[in-house]
């Protein structure tokens, strides 16, 4: 095992940056398309990128570390925090290059995810990462994927070096407004992060641009950026989240916004006192940014000031079914491909496979089932040849119920209406 080679000291650099990289979790493992050439080591070929997740649901299928973990700012959330009491370390660039290569060669990782506590000024640190993904590149010809965290306030200079090594790029915002970015970490600010964000997406458009011209024109940062927003630090809803979320990718063309739930890793009277991270709120904001990015919701349909947070029981999909029954029924075999996205238990691939089918045939309800369509919520909301399985007159109550706990609750509910019913007529 090459952890029993490794010497004590690079061991214990290892268990402390490792650790201190886990909360963030805006790296991805796919997306890259960099083939191995000149008899390389490794690919980022399409999904040559193996996956391996923890319990949370948290990527580790890269070897994802800190340079360091120390760090000039002292943010309240941060377990790098400068005035928080950790054992503090920090790897060489020729570790670094040293641990993805041999890490790399005996199949433990497929890539690298590499970002830093921000020492002495960030131009310094965004040097050093730069240096990490050139050596592996040009001395080690080393093919994989590599993600690098871009440090705000860093030169465009520098930034558009990382974008010709790295296959992705990523600048986290963190918290959702610039009130709670001041409260809780005020040495930073919003322009100050979304500078390089914007240096990015010009570089992106103009490599874009130039390949087309020339195919010989090196790629700058393929797999794209993406970016992390911390959920249930502070005080913004589900609203503000995916509002902010919405105007990152029309504005920056980001590939993934990451959301993760506040996990407590330092004491501040500032921060919110939980026991848990918010997972299921995380989830159904990972479902929203879903529904924008592949259901064509608007992030206002989802969550608006008058339901400003995500329902945690049923995901938001059904959600806004149940309060847009207005729309519902629709006869699968006319409905638009828009409408049919929406509905509950239909995927995109469902929907695709319904609009072509029914071209040459009027589609059943066993014609979905067979195509993957899950009847036992899409079957309140349409009809297929004007045919409902469900009593129409089902108000949303009623379904949801139905969906979360089966027939008997519903039996029980409408006994329960029929009653006050009878009482009052009495």
């Amino acid at each position: 095992m090459y952890f029993r080679c490794m010497d004590d000291k690079i061991t214990g650099k290892l268990k402390i940056l490792a650790d201190a990289a886990k909360y963030d979790v805006s790296c991805s493992s796919s997306g890259g398309k960099r083939k191995n050439e000149n008899k390389g080591l490794g690919n980022a070929e399409g999904m040559g990128i193996c996956h391996s997740y923890t319990e949370d649901g948290r990527c580790v299928s890269l070897l994802k570390i800190l340079l360091t973990n120390f760090c000039i700012y002292d943010c309240a959330y941060c377990v790098t925090r400068r005035s928080n009491d950790v054992q503090r370390a920090a790897f060489t660039v020729q570790e670094v290059v040293d641990l993805t290569i041999n890490f790399y060669r005996r199949n433990y990782i497929e890539g690298l995810f590499l970002s830093s506590g921000i020492f002495k000024d960030s131009d310094y640190t965004m040097e050093r990462l730069v240096r990490v993904a050139k050596k592996l590149r040009q001395e080690h010809k080393f093919n994989g994927y590599i993600h690098l965290k871009t440090i705000p306030g860093a030169s465009e200079e520098l930034i558009k070096e990382a974008g010709l090594y790295a296959d992705r790029l990523s600048v986290n915002i963190e918290l959702p407004s610039e009130m709670s970015l001041q409260q809780l970490a005020p040495e930073k600010n919003y322009a100050e992060i979304l500078l390089p964000m914007g240096a990015i997406s010009r570089q992106l458009v103009q490599s874009k641009e130039e390949r087309k011209l020339f195919k010989s024109a090196p790629a700058f940062a393929p797999a794209g950026q993406s970016t992390q927003l911390i959920v249930g630090a502070s005080a913004e809803n589900d609203h503000q989240i995916l509002q902010l979320s919405d105007k990152l990718y029309k504005n920056f063309s980001l590939k993934r916004v990451y959301y993760s739930g506040y996990v407590p890793v330092s004491s501040d009277n500032r921060l919110p006192i939980i026991t848990a991270p918010p997972i299921i709120r995380e989830n159904r904001i990972y479902q929203a940014d879903w529904l924008m990015r592949f259901y064509g919701f608007d992030a206002k349909e989802i969550a608006d000031e008058l339901h400003p947070n995500l329902e945690l029981d049923i995901d938001p999909k059904l959600a806004w079914a149940l309060r847009n029954r207005f729309a519902f029924p629709m006869e699968i075999n006319t409905a638009d491909y828009e409408m049919i996205l929406r509905v509950p238990g239909i995927g995109v691939k469902s929907a695709k496979k319904i609009v072509s089918a029914r071209r040459f045939t009027q589609l059943s309800f066993e014609h979905l089932r067979q195509m993957g369509v899950v009847l036992k919520r899409a079957k309140y909301f349409i009809t297929c040849q004007t045919r409902s399985l469900q009593p129409q007159e089902f108000d949303s109550d009623l379904i949801r119920r139905r969906i979360l706990f089966g027939d008997g609750s519903v039996r029980s509910a409408l006994l329960r209406q029929q009653l006050d019913l009878f009482q009052k007529v009495g």
